[in-house]
């Protein structure tokens, strides 16, 4: 087994309301991940000499995300319960008593001032032992329709951040604060010229942003594999089209990257704000922290909600864009068929472009991050 990844400050001791000792459970999918990442930024900001400490597991993208953006980790071992009868659930109880120690003894070892859990399987363990020994738990919920760890983490919650009006009415109503959900803040700082020069893009054509959330989605992958000569030859357009890790061997090994000198096949983007900054149209996943980075970034958006999801709530956050002229649907069954339909009549119009950019940008909460922080120095006053 390797060693947890430590970074900065992390294992210092702690010291009478000095600086700030912040835990952050958050873990299994960027939608979870990087919420945390853009809570620890903002408390640095506010609070450079801050400890910061995140919990995950060592499967997942946690393990490399959170030590590149500059912080430390330790896991616990936790998996997610499937919903489908199989011989991987026989662990689970195992997994979740290890888990549970696991997680009383690096708190016992950080002693943070405030635990924050934004989701995935590390947050419920972790979560229920910081309530249990009484040390105030912030939950960050993304979705419209709450996770299963934030409604069992409900009850022991101090505040409860969400970014959907509609998590309002699944939630204990008097702890729920409309945040809106964190999000890179690192968005929205590159211009156009330099996501175009990025990516080795013209000014003289389109940018199609393809995104299908951290891991890919089978279905925006098939659409525009199917649809790729008329996107890329008959409309014009350049494209960007992140696949994801699992995809792209299979997908680089059919597409002729020759074929297609305007195209750009990536697992996965590591220059997001780049990217946004190029793109005129972005096809995309209905996640909650894709549409808040759209709505950040001011980007026109053809939202594909994925219809594997608790609640359906990638259609509920697609709605919310949809209804305020942000962004258009289309069905994940229509995907594939009528992918090159949508995005013709939406490239072909570059004045609507404009106007749902504007309109997405009006829904951005820039400040939530910041919100989230200012909360963390409150509660270690009250405390203190």
């Amino acid at each position: 087994m390797t060693a947890d990844k430590n970074i900065s400050s992390a294992d210092t001791p702690a010291t009478a309301m000095g600086a700030p000792r912040v835990l952050i459970a958050a873990g299994g999918t960027g939608g979870h991940v990087y919420p945390g990442i853009a809570i620890a930024d903002a408390v640095r900001e506010m609070r450079p000499d801050a400890a910061i400490l995140f919990v995950g597991t060592r499967d997942r993208m946690e393990w490399q995300a959170v030590p590149r953006a500059g912080y430390a980790i330790k896991s616990i071992w936790i998996s997610g319960f499937h919903r489908r009868l199989t011989l991987r659930n026989l662990l689970f109880p195992l997994k979740l008593t290890v888990s549970l120690f696991q997680s009383l003894q690096i708190i016992r070892a950080f002693n943070p001032d405030v635990v924050i859990s934004c989701g995935g399987f590390a947050s419920g363990p972790v979560g229920r032992v910081a309530a249990s020994l009484g040390i105030p738990l912030l939950l960050q919920e993304q979705n419209s329709y709450p996770g299963v760890t934030t409604r069992m983490l409900s009850s022991h919650a101090r505040i409860i951040f969400t970014a959907f009006e509609d998590a309002v009415n699944r939630l204990p109503p008097e702890k729920v604060n409309l945040a809106g959900n964190p999000v890179r803040s690192s968005i929205g700082t590159v211009n156009r010229a330099e996501g175009l020069e990025q990516f080795g893009f013209s000014d003289d054509r389109p940018v199609l942003l393809v995104l299908g959330g951290s891991g890919g989605a089978r279905t925006v992958n098939d659409a525009v594999e199917k649809n790729l000569a008329s996107l890329h030859d008959q409309q014009g357009v350049q494209i960007i089209w992140q696949c994801g890790k699992r995809y792209f061997d299979d997908l680089q090994e059919r597409i002729d990257s020759d074929s297609w000198p305007r195209l750009r096949l990536m697992e996965f983007i590591e220059q997001m704000p780049a990217a946004y900054a190029a793109a005129d149209l972005v096809v995309s996943r209905a996640g909650a922290i894709s549409c808040s980075e759209l709505m950040m970034a001011g980007k026109a958006a053809l939202l594909i909600p994925s219809p594997n999801v608790a609640g359906d709530h990638q259609t509920k956050n697609a709605d919310s864009m949809v209804s305020r002229g942000a962004a258009r649907m289309l069905p994940d069954s229509q995907a594939v068929d009528q992918l090159a339909d949508y995005t013709a009549e939406l490239i072909d119009d570059p004045e609507l472009l404009k106007e749902m950019g504007q309109k997405a940008a009006a829904m951005a909460r820039p400040d939530a991050a910041r919100v989230i922080a200012r909360e963390i120095e409150t509660i270690r006053s009250v405390a203190s």
